[in-house]
């Protein structure tokens, strides 16, 4: 369930963090190309640090898929969790259950969401 999870949320992250690296600024590239920086250097000086605002943006989005993508392995393949227990919940048609769980992951998502959303408005402010 936590590869499951991870799949559903490598995919994001992965299309966010090529999106940012192709859209750094040229002229980035051409300052570090005239200030003789290695790979490394233009890595870690120039391509992360403007990168970063969009990967963020990935990682928040990927977390969203990465608990939708556990829940749903935890509903059809485990034992035990808040998948299992819903789905354990829906058979016996246990509505207050149903709603307990279902309560309980969508302030969970949106707590965690709203907290990666101020961080990802303070990053895209700085850029």
């Amino acid at each position: 369930k936590v590869a499951f999870g991870a799949i559903h949320g490598f995919i994001p992250v992965a299309l966010f963090t090529l999106g940012a690296v192709r859209g750094v600024k040229p002229i980035l590239l051409k300052a570090g190309r005239v200030l003789k920086l290695g790979h490394g250097e233009m890595v870690r000086t120039i391509l992360f640090p403007a990168a970063v605002p969009e990967i963020f943006t990935g990682l928040r989005v990927g977390f969203s898929l990465t608990l939708i993508g556990t829940v749903l392995g935890e509903m059809f393949a485990a034992q035990h969790g808040l998948g299992y227990l819903l789905m354990n919940a829906i058979g016996l048609y246990n509505i207050d259950m149903i709603m307990s769980v279902t309560f309980l992951l969508v302030v969970f998502a949106a707590g965690v969401n709203g907290i990666l959303l101020a961080v990802d408005r303070r990053l895209h402010f700085r850029a």
